[in-house]
């Protein structure tokens, strides 16, 4: 189908306002655990195009933690930065948000009797944490392959004591997850177990392709900076300070292969931290992902076969960087097409419309274009089989109108 663009909006997502309906930004599920002996249930958001069946794409996976609470916000970055006004930040994603049921119990790697705050009652189930990671692994991950299109790229966000997971699958667990974003993580927790054993762990074992991006929130007393918090010996900064020493072990072991950045957020607290974290550890994550070479693409002194060389190697390096073959958005394709079309450049427009229907050859609309592109350029016969090959796909009544007005030419 026409797209009419001007080039700053080549990649922006069409869109169509429909007044009167609900503005969904996700579904509920649930699965029933054998693991944890309970129904759990899940939060799923698919991106735009996640329910075409007609489509090839598959989408990373972000595994939330704190699901409930996190789920709207997270949702709402991740949609701004991947489909509104043509950003292409970072890949579009499917979310799956994991709410609590016995937070204590799940987010806790080992047992305790007390809180450092004295109170023996909220940790009374605690130390679950081991449980829930096989959850994770053994029948959640596999419910949400199993039904929706999944790419093998996941990640995995936590908040306090869900960023305390998020470290102890990370350093007990690496294979699960490809990034990490690990939001002013508890590793308070149980006498600081888990950060003694990643300390070793960080200095022995290799953590190569795996990436994690910590945030550290303001928790310190007025008057209190970074440096002087490090010599404190209260409870009122150890959690900061566990948090601190962790980001030292990592930086100190830099030949163990993990990417790693973190940042000390001074005008936030543990409560506004994640929404500052969440965008700063996916712009981290994905750095090498944004398109920059659109103006030598469009550049009228390119040739047809250059650009098209230009933007397979631009998704041939996002697919060594990601693990797994990335193919050029449909969308952005198509838009491209048109605007070549528009702006005179027909043998760039065959190319980009062409290489859509080879990328996806279930898509009728990719047939529709590359018939707009036929008829565009008067070669009738071609433009009656493309149509009729996109009405094999996809009864469209424009495309069924199009290819009458074409036949119709010809006697």
């Amino acid at each position: 189908m026409k797209l009419l663009l001007p080039l700053i909006c080549i990649l922006a997502l069409q869109a169509s306002a429909q007044s009167g309906r609900d503005i969904v930004i996700g579904k509920r599920d649930t699965l029933f655990s054998h693991i944890l002996n309970e129904k759990r249930g899940i939060l799923i958001h698919l991106p735009h195009d996640g329910n075409n069946p007609f489509t090839s794409v598959r989408y990373p996976v972000v595994y939330l933690l704190d699901g409930d609470a996190h789920f709207p916000s997270v949702e709402g970055l991740i949609q701004q930065l991947t489909e509104v006004n043509g950003n292409t930040a970072f890949p579009e994603m499917i979310i799956v948000g994991i709410p609590n049921t016995d937070r204590q119990r799940d987010l806790t790697p080992t047992h305790v009797k007390t809180s450092i705050f004295g109170d023996s009652n909220s940790v009374r189930t605690s130390g679950g944490g081991e449980n829930f990671t096989a959850f994770i692994e053994k029948e959640l991950i596999p419910h949400i392959d199993s039904l929706y299109p999944t790419a093998p790229y996941r990640i995995m966000i936590g908040h306090s004591l869900g960023g305390l997971m998020v470290i102890n699958t990370l350093i007990h667990h690496p294979q699960l997850f490809n990034s990490y974003i690990a939001i002013d993580p508890s590793m308070w927790w149980d006498d600081r177990k888990l950060l003694k054993e990643a300390e070793v762990a960080l200095a022995h074992e290799k953590f190569t392709g795996k990436t994690l991006y910590m945030g550290v929130a303001n928790t310190m007393p007025d008057g209190m900076d970074t440096a002087k918090v490090r010599k404190d010996t209260t409870n009122n900064t150890l959690h900061i300070r566990s948090i601190l020493r962790l980001a030292a072990a990592i930086k100190k072991n830099k030949s163990n292969g993990l990417r790693f950045r973190y940042r000390y957020y001074p005008d936030d607290s543990h409560g506004t931290v994640p929404l500052i974290t969440e965008y700063d550890g996916l712009r981290f994550m994905f750095d090498f992902y944004s398109f920059r070479g659109f103006d030598r693409l469009v550049n009228k002194d390119i040739p047809a076969d250059s650009a098209i060389v230009l933007f397979k190697t631009r998704f041939r390096a996002l697919s060594e960087n990601m693990g797994y073959t990335i193919l050029p958005p449909e969308d952005m394709v198509n838009s491209l097409g048109y605007y070549f079309l528009q702006s005179n450049q027909p043998a760039k427009s065959f190319a980009f419309f062409k290489m859509n229907t080879e990328n996806y050859p279930k898509s009728g609309n990719t047939f529709d274009s590359l018939g707009d592109y036929y008829s565009s350029a008067g070669d009738r016969e071609k433009a009656i089989e493309a149509y009729a090959k996109c009405l094999t796909l996809w009864d469209n009544p424009d495309t069924r109108k199009k290819l009458e007005e074409q036949k119709a030419k010809n006697h």
